[in-house]
């Protein structure tokens, strides 16, 4: 008996699109706003998704990736992403999408904890994936796309490396679906681990089939373009831009990456209506030069996670455009505030067939106005659940007691509407990703000339809520100079660019109690922008060129 499709199944989705509207051009990846002449968009129909979605499936099987295997997906916004997150729907493989920027032993503890088999990736990330090879034996095989956004890619070295070009130009072929249910594992996206080791959320076809579900939820009309430049590696760009465009056939735009400056150019260009933001980037938006055609766009609604409430109304008045807020993680927890309801700066209330709560640390529910943490379960009083890869302990833990913990700190008003107000914990919010003061702390004490360091956050200059800047204290080594710039050369090489510090603190000790912990509020109380001692890669460089630092 043939196997019913289900459109809550992506491979099945794709199908069925491509079956009735082959020639839809239903996501463009612009390269216009790269800036080199030549570049030509990549366009992808429902058709040519699902022919080059069954051309890496039918690579995915001979290579001998069984149902349930594990691959990683490392690019930029690339239409081979999506292909081959299509392709892991198809043959039941997972695939477990990993930040470009990644790189070190972040990147090598997320291959081995997924056990990845194989490896697609674009040509940029070879030198990070070839720095961790021999720390992650479990990988087999690598395709590599040619991305075409290098000047001299890295030569393809060994037998089992294959440009992913070549896979793509094979014959298509049809690969029978090969999942059981929707209930199977899609993949495995990777917290930031703000306490500890990242953890990886299962996220099941059906995950993904909810996320294209959220169109009517986000308010998409049939004639919206939605756009993003966000990371496909990131939740936020497959649930508000990827999911509802494929199952709505909204024509979606995507860019290689958030470029501010350009924002508003690119929406004109390709008449989006609507496009994405999270943490910081309203107010890197807002803080550009005003122009006189800044609401002279085609843009009629924002869908943003953070916008401060101190530009709320000003950042509409000046583009033209109304804000959609919303809250949600990856392992759950959803809440929206259409447009014209409820209070500026609160980020709704839940969604239906979910009960969310403030509650204190005894989980006892806080009154009005008192800030706890936001936890969250189906309104049937189920208890909610989380699946983390390999981790039965902390699936538990997030879930104790029957409600989802989020660790984000917040409180409601007394109407209902939810507030958040920071995170709960060591981690650092910082545009919108959560950084692990720990993996920054380790490459900053791998510096030759750094003896300690501890690292912590300061309220963002951005103003967004639950957003910081990271500082990092730093004690020099006896007898090294103060030379800032090598410490920031040596972050970029060894952090993904959001992790890098925004300001380094050198200070002669680190305030510890007997115990050795570091007291961050002595470090506050010395802390200002201006103060001794305090620099930022913009103060480096100008004292660099006055030549009054290495």
């Amino acid at each position: 008996m043939a196997r019913e499709r289900n459109e809550a199944v992506l491979a099945d989705l794709i199908a069925l699109r491509a079956e009735r509207q082959p020639d839809l051009d239903v996501l463009t990846f612009e390269r216009w706003s790269l800036g080199r002449p030549g570049l030509v968009d990549e366009v992808r129909t429902y058709a040519q998704l699902a022919e080059n979605a069954n051309r890496l499936a039918a690579a995915f099987v001979r290579r001998g990736l069984a149902p349930g295997d594990r691959f990683a997906l490392m690019m930029r916004n690339h239409p081979e992403f999506v292909e081959a997150l299509i392709a892991a729907s198809i043959t039941g493989c997972v695939a477990v999408p990993i930040d470009p920027r990644t790189r070190g032993e972040r990147l090598a503890f997320t291959l081995r904890d997924a056990g990845c088999r194989g490896v697609v990736a674009a040509d940029y990330c070879l030198p990070a994936l070839s720095a961790v090879r021999a720390s992650t034996p479990e990988v087999e095989w690598m395709l590599v796309l040619a991305s075409g956004d290098v000047a001299e890619a890295p030569p393809l070295e060994g037998d089992a490396v294959e440009p992913l070009g070549e896979v793509l130009a094979v014959p298509a072929a049809t690969v029978d679906v090969r999942l059981a249910t929707a209930d199977d594992p899609l993949q495995i996206i990777y917290t930031s681990g703000t306490t500890g080791d990242p953890k990886g959320v299962v996220f099941p076809n059906a995950r993904f089939g909810a996320f294209a579900f959220l169109g009517a939820l986000l308010g998409y009309r049939p004639d919206d373009r939605p756009y993003t430049g966000l990371s496909l590696t990131h939740g936020n760009a497959q649930a508000v831009t990827l999911g509802p465009s494929l199952y709505l056939g909204l024509r979606a735009v995507f860019s290689r990456r958030f470029t501010k400056s350009r924002l508003w150019d690119v929406c004109r260009r390709y008449g989006c209506t609507t496009f994405s933001m999270l943490g910081g980037m309203a107010t890197a938006i807002y803080s550009e030069p005003p122009r006189p055609n800044d609401a002279d766009n085609p843009v009629r609604m924002v869908i943003d996670a953070g916008m401060p409430a101190a530009i709320w109304e000003p950042f509409e008045r000046r583009f033209g455009v109304r804000v959609f807020e919303w809250y949600g993680a990856i392992e759950g927890g959803l809440a929206f505030k259409p447009i014209d309801e409820g209070p500026i700066g609160s980020f709704g209330k839940p969604v239906i067939g979910l009960d969310m709560r403030i509650v204190d640390e005894q989980g006892d529910e806080c009154p009005p106005g008192v800030v706890g943490e936001i936890v969250s379960r189906p309104s049937t009083g189920e208890a909610a659940t989380v699946a983390y890869f390999r981790n039965e302990d902390a699936s538990r833990a997030k879930t104790a007691g029957g409600w989802l913990r989020s660790g984000d700190m917040g409180h409601r008003d007394a109407d209902g509407w939810f507030f958040f107000d920071y995170r709960k914990g060591g981690g650092i919010r910082h545009n919108g990703d959560f950084i692990n003061p720990g993996f920054v702390e380790k490459v900053l004490a791998e510096h030759p000339d750094v003896s300690d360091v501890f690292v912590y956050g300061i309220p963002a200059a951005s103003g967004a809520p639950g957003e910081k800047d990271v500082v990092a204290a730093i004690v020099l080594r006896p007898g090294a100079g103060v030379d800032p710039g090598s410490i920031f050369t040596h972050c970029r090489r060894g952090l993904e660019a959001n992790a890098v510090p925004s300001w380094l603190q050198i200070v002669d000790e680190i305030p510890k109690t007997a115990s050795e912990k570091p007291q961050e509020r002595f470090l506050l109380e010395h802390f200002a922008p201006d103060a001794t001692g305090v620099w930022s890669e913009t103060s480096t460089r100008a004292a660099a060129g006055r030549g009054e630092v290495g």
